[in-house]
């Protein structure tokens, strides 16, 4: 059985370490499904880790170090996928951070990506892949 190449974008992660919530269990869930490979993109990094580290806050970097250090696949033409990223954000109407980790995520093949934004927001039109919210 192959894994489910799943792209996460940062606000899974941040959700993740927060807590209890339902929505930081769903994406703890997501986390330790065994049945995923993970992707991801230096924008995921840039989005959470430089802030956490700022902020001295160490079980929240290496929260987040651990997750990267199990990515299996980073999206490395950073220069294509900002083209990528481009076209789907006019297509779309997505932000441009959205933009380009959808754009990553596609560069990438991932299967699917997940989100905490809620699925009246832009990123719920793209079509080329599948978009989940938590």
């Amino acid at each position: 059985m192959s894994l489910k190449k799943t792209y996460l974008d940062s606000g899974v992660l941040i959700t993740a370490f927060q807590g209890v919530q339902a929505n930081s269990i769903q994406a703890n869930n997501i986390l330790n499904d065994e049945n995923r490979e993970f992707v991801s993109s230096k924008f995921v990094k840039l989005e959470i880790l430089p802030k956490a580290i700022y902020n001295q806050q160490q079980k929240e970097k290496d929260f987040y170090e651990t997750f990267f250090n199990s990515v299996t696949h980073w999206a490395t033409d950073l220069e294509q996928i900002t083209e990528d990223g481009y076209q789907i954000a006019y297509t779309y109407g997505l932000a441009a951070v959205d933009a380009l980790h959808v754009a990553a995520a596609l560069w990438l093949k991932a299967s699917e990506l997940v989100t905490t934004e809620k699925i009246t927001k832009p990123i719920h039109r793209v079509t080329e892949i599948k978009i989940i919210s938590i």
